[in-house]
């Protein structure tokens, strides 16, 4: 054999081993996508959340009015009071998925979400890391710290955009190419108009900015700590793609209003003593553990480094300390806690290439045909829903009072304040889960007469109710049963309903 033709055959022989190791990793990642959408299918979490119904509704009513809602609009209560649909993005898409396929749609559309979040979570960790194996098994750690503790809520959106934009920051430090940063002013665009908290995003790039500048200021008046790395970046630059970025936020329907929204759920009281997700860490859950985990060895990794990255450590930290403070931005520390890893990971061999677009749009048409035949097994179709939402929200009851319509206004159990918005839309809702909208003060009085507490009798809103639906188990209902002023007209295993006599 000639020395062309052996030169020939080792070039064969490397480029099949290639295709094989690619062949292997895309059926691995298509593997684990695939177990989160069945997970996501089997939990159905996309209908029983009890918040995306009025999500729905009010992307039903952007698309109709052809507007923006103001006010406080579904409400009886609140109806008056300002209030901005700072989610309208995903309302809108939510909207015109139930639209197009109904509740299909609706459960095919948090499917795809959860999905969505599951592989941004590895494509930052690959890009990071530049190894597939350890951003699989990372994006596998970290999702399953927090992927099904929450419902795929608008929240979700915040997950993916904040993959980009520390996925940006932080190769951008790597190879001091600042040009990556220039696309971060139009994920904020996106993200702003998408959900409330890309003031998250916004605060670790303003964040990347400072660091940045106080160390190039450091290193020019000689004051540059030697156990700190440096950075090759224009701080100038970096610095105006931050302001670009703040100003990209406010180019929406609703421009810097979103920000005094921002300051009131900062200071908000209800959320975080009766919302189970606003609360600490318990660790009663095998994900808190994880969650835990994580920020050891990403505080591990930092500190094993020959330099301290200041603007890693301080993120890490701020991350640890708002995730542990509340179960719902668990997200935040756990995705920051898995890039900085991969971050960290040896850059001294060479790195291995992502996934070219032919390959993932062969994974994305293998995922979708594997997730549909096993959506064929798992009651995910409009009947298998409709069951599960009928198990959870007071759909009898409300068909019962269509059936036999009485005089309002409506008072409602607060949980089912966002189903009623949309299942219910002829009676406006006495309360629902936009906290926002009706503040601590109103939150506390329709919690506190639901919990049967001796405030009920002076409750304004029950007072003037004509038509009480709440959930059974509640101790106002068994109050009301005994209650001259009103009569019981039907109760089944959910849900009972008064009137006013």
């Amino acid at each position: 054999m000639t020395a062309s033709e052996t030169q020939t055959t080792s070039v064969a022989q490397e480029l099949r081993g290639l295709l094989q190791r690619r062949l292997v990793q895309m059926i691995v990642l298509t593997g684990l996508l695939t177990a989160v959408a069945t997970r996501a299918m089997l939990l159905k979490f996309s209908v029983l959340d009890l918040d995306i119904w009025w999500h729905l509704k009010v992307g039903d009513w952007i698309i109709e009015h052809r507007a923006f809602p103001h006010t406080g609009i579904l409400s009886r209560t609140a109806s008056d009071r300002p209030w901005a649909a700072y989610s309208w993005g995903y309302e809108v898409l939510l909207s015109r998925a139930y639209a197009w396929f109904g509740l299909v749609g609706v459960g095919v559309f948090g499917t795809l979400l959860t999905v969505a979040v599951a592989y941004a979570v590895y494509w930052m960790v690959r890009r990071l890391s530049g190894r597939f194996w350890v951003a699989c098994i990372l994006a596998t750690v970290s999702c399953s710290a927090f992927m099904f503790s929450l419902m795929p809520r608008p929240v979700f959106l915040s997950m993916i955009l904040f993959a980009v934009t520390l996925t940006l920051l932080l190769e951008s430090h790597r190879t001091g190419r600042v040009q990556l940063l220039y696309w971060l002013p139009l994920v904020f665009l996106v993200w702003a108009n998408c959900h409330i908290q890309f003031i998250y995003g916004l605060f670790v790039v303003g964040l990347f900015a400072a660091v940045h500048l106080l160390q190039q200021r450091g290193v020019r008046v000689g004051i540059a700590p030697d156990f700190a790395s440096r950075s090759s970046l224009p701080a100038g630059k970096v610095l105006l793609i931050s302001a670009a970025c703040g100003l990209a936020t406010c180019l929406g329907p609703y421009t810097y209003h979103l920000y005094p929204v921002v300051f009131a759920y900062a200071g908000s009281k209800f959320p975080y003593i009766f919302i189970r997700e606003f609360r600490a860490l318990t660790f009663r859950a095998f994900s808190h553990y994880v969650e835990l985990l994580l920020a050891g060895a990403a505080f591990f990794t930092l500190g094993r480094q020959k330099r301290v990255d200041l603007f890693k450590l301080a993120l890490l930290t701020v991350a640890s300390v708002v995730a542990f403070r509340t179960m719902r931005d668990s997200w935040f520390l756990c995705m920051a806690a898995a890039a900085l890893i991969a971050g960290s990971w040896p850059q001294d061999v060479e790195r291995e290439g992502n996934e070219t677009w032919p390959e993932k749009a062969a994974l994305a048409a293998a995922l979708a045909l594997v997730t549909y035949l096993i959506a064929l097994n798992t009651g995910f179709n409009t009947r298998g829903l409709d069951a599960a939402m009928s198990s959870e929200f007071p759909i009898k009851a409300v068909n019962f009072l269509r059936q036999n319509p009485q005089p309002g206004p409506l008072y409602n159990t607060f949980d089912w304040g966002g189903f009623l918005t949309w299942y219910m839309p002829d009676y406006p809702v006495a309360i629902d889960g936009r906290t926002d909208l009706y503040g601590d003060e109103l939150d506390f009085l329709f919690f506190n007469s639901e919990r049967g507490e001796d405030s009920y009798v002076n409750d304004p809103y029950l007072n003037e109710a004509g038509v009480v639906l709440l959930d059974k188990t509640k101790p106002l209902a068994t109050i009301l049963r005994g209650d001259q002023r009103f009569r019981k007209i039907y109760e089944d295993d959910l849900a009972v309903v008064f009137v006013r006599r």
